[in-house]
């Protein structure tokens, strides 16, 4: 992510607009009166992004659902196979490559252990897989049922 994507162009839109208005309007009434417009209007543009942000969850949520229930493997199971490659990496790099260490280690072994995996690119999936596990788990706390509503 790059800094400009993080900035809000409706925030920063309205703070211009506010000193652009105390520049403009010197009567302290009408002032307010355009900001509290300025205000409306930067509301209405914000709840805009999150009804867009909304929809694009909600055909995502659709997508996921219809691979889900998908009979072929390929479509329905791409997402597990990600998970399991991920646990299945975890598990070498921080559990059995620290045990086969201490083995080759506390026995005297003459063999090398086979390489860490580079975890910097898994964990990026990984997250991303459990940021929306999350998010499911807040639903469910809040007693939203994704099935039925």
């Amino acid at each position: 992510m790059s800094i400009l994507s993080d900035l809000n162009p409706i925030g920063i839109i309205g703070d211009i607009g506010s000193k652009l208005i105390d520049h403009f309007f010197p009567d302290p009434e009408k002032a307010k009166q355009a900001k509290l417009e300025l205000l409306k209007m930067q509301q209405t543009g914000e709840f805009k992004q999150i009804d867009a942000y909304t929809t694009l969850v909600q055909a995502q949520t659709a997508i996921n659902a219809k691979e889900a229930a998908s009979g072929n493997l390929f479509v329905a199971g791409w997402r597990p196979f990600v998970g399991w490659v991920c646990g299945v990496a975890l598990a070498w790099n921080f559990v059995a490559l620290p045990m086969l260490n201490w083995a080759i280690v506390e026995f005297g072994l003459t063999f090398h252990a086979p390489p860490s995996i580079d975890m910097s690119q898994l964990w990026v999936v990984l997250t991303g897989m459990l940021g929306i596990g999350s998010m499911r788990t807040f639903e469910k706390f809040k007693g939203v049922n994704a099935r039925h509503g």
